[in-house]
């Protein structure tokens, strides 16, 4: 049985799975929300930062020496000291995106040295949008266990879905402001000016979103260095720059404005989410010059987001075939100066639509071993449509289970003791703690059921699998139980000896 519980006086969640048969509980990390925001402990802590006349930012107070109420909770979470978190954060190699306008928010880090996070993307468009709708899929999407979400909204009533999106959210919400901002001016991008992109940071700003994506490293001159890709620009956001500053030849304002930009970021603590807009849409074009040649901007942009107190990381791609992955992150790391990497997927092959979330879980548990801090989940419906329910579910376990492998191979300190409670209830058929342990614990329970329904064969020492006679955790608890009334007919028989070790042989 699954339970909420919450620890410390800083009331931080955990999902408590009870087992049975003296086994102690455990602990899981959750981030399903409470079912009403009545309390509102971070909006306390924002007001006393304010009225002690503390610094803004989480990498302000970092660099301050302070240990937030942020990082305490943080630390909790992730089963490490506070001084790690603060340290990490000081260092840029982590972030805690979390606005000051979102009281709502259970805070959370994105670091390598840190669990991995996913993030799950929702939003409506000009063909389906719903508010309620989209409400719905963010509590679904944590539910299984998205770290973040972006509301990433095209169509009609943007504002509103977002203000509906951040009261419900108790994870960091992230958006794309440069697709509002394109709808201010009927979705022609020759139209967009500077100042109508910093009215719309700033109206999404005193909302509460947590991190923004922007397209500041898509230069003029990056441009013509994908013109022969395979697939082109792929990147809504850079394509949009692109063609904006293709069509007026000028530099992109988000990067002649981007000091503004972190005037603007650091009055509201918004973390920095450096978008790739160059990124591969295609195995083809993976690694070229074009993707490296934005990655280098973005590296300078980060530093000087940094000069500001502001926190930062960078996006990436996108479609990396395997051998080409882990170059990917050691460029990151190196010219990115260890800001956190934040990847979509990468998907690892081209060939399997509908079954995206599968190819890019490849390459996401990849990338994430070699330090990658989030990732940003696939659908099975990548490429051929808007996701719906079952769709976020399924990309969200996908990437869980990337994310999960990851923290196993990276030595996370909290990872293996999930998989060790597991197997140890796998091997001691206690299916209810197996399914209960397990991800999707309803799907589980259903799998077994399907041919096993019976109460009784919830104690079954088989599944349906091998049967009674096959199974072979049944064959070997025999031979374990036939070890051990061997050993116990020896005990028996030493201290029947008297307890000597040598006996006497006797002549025959």
């Amino acid at each position: 049985m699954r339970n909420k519980v919450y620890v410390s006086e800083l009331r931080v969640p955990f999902a408590e799975v009870e087992l049975a048969d003296g086994n102690a509980p455990v602990r899981l990390y959750d981030t399903s929300g409470p079912t009403d925001f009545e309390q509102l402990p971070r909006k306390d802590w924002v007001a006393a930062r304010a009225a002690a006349g503390l610094p803004v930012t989480q990498l302000q107070c970092a660099r301050a020496d302070i240990v937030t109420p942020e990082m305490e909770f943080i630390a909790i979470r992730e089963g490490l000291p506070a001084e790690v978190v603060r340290a990490e954060v000081e260092a840029g190699r982590a972030v805690i995106p979390a606005n000051i306008h979102h009281p709502e928010l259970e805070p959370m880090i994105i670091g390598s040295r840190f669990l991995v996070k996913i993030n799950a993307n929702i939003g409506t468009s000009a063909v389906t949008f719903d508010v309620a709708e989209e409400v719905e899929k963010m509590r679904w999407a944590t539910r299984w266990g998205a770290d973040t979400v972006m509301d990433l909204s095209t169509g009609p009533s943007i504002h509103a879905t977002r203000e509906a999106i951040i009261r419900a959210s108790a994870v960091p919400l992230g958006t794309v402001p440069i697709y509002q901002a394109l709808e201010k001016v009927k979705g022609d991008p020759l139209k967009l000016t500077w100042e109508i992109f910093r009215d719309t940071v700033i109206e999404q700003a005193e909302q509460g979103v947590d991190y923004m994506t922007v397209h500041a490293g898509v230069l003029l001159a990056h441009v013509p260095l994908a013109a022969d890709r395979v697939t082109g620009i792929v990147s809504r956001g850079g394509s949009i720059m692109a063609a904006w500053c293709l069509a007026r030849h000028e530099e992109n304002f988000l990067y002649t404005h981007y000091r503004e930009l972190c005037e603007i970021f650091a009055r509201y603590d918004i973390t920095f989410s450096l978008g790739d807009g160059l990124r591969p849409g295609s195995i083809a074009d993976a690694n070229d010059a074009a993707q490296f040649a934005e990655l280098r901007t973005l590296g300078e942009l980060t530093s000087i987001a940094w000069e500001y107190g502001v926190q930062v990381m960078v996006e990436g791609p996108g479609h990396v075939p395997m051998h080409k992955i882990k170059e990917n992150v050691d460029l990151q790391q190196e010219l990115c100066h260890s800001a956190p990497f934040y990847t979509l997927g990468p998907l690892t092959t081209d060939i399997a639509p509908a079954y995206d979330h599968i190819t890019s879980a490849i390459g996401a548990a990849m990338i994430a071993m070699y330090g990658t801090a989030m990732l940003c989940y696939v659908t099975p419906k990548e490429h051929l449509g808007l996701p719906n329910r079952d769709d976020v579910k399924a990309g969200v376990i996908a990437y869980k289970i990337a994310a999960h492998a990851a923290d196993l191979a990276k030595g996370h300190p909290t990872a293996q003791a999930w998989d060790d409670a597991l197997s140890k209830a796998r091997f001691e058929f206690r299916w209810q703690d197996q399914f209960n342990l397990s991800l999707d614990p309803e799907t589980a329970r259903s799998y077994h059921d399907e041919t096993l329904p019976a109460e009784p064969a919830k104690t079954a020492h088989f599944c349906s699998m091998c049967g009674p006679k096959f199974c072979s955790m049944k064959i070997s608890h025999d031979l374990k139980e036939y070890a051990a009334q061997g050993m116990r007919a020896k005990s028996a028989e030493f201290v029947s000896s008297g307890g000597q070790v040598y006996l006497p042989v006797v002549a025959g």
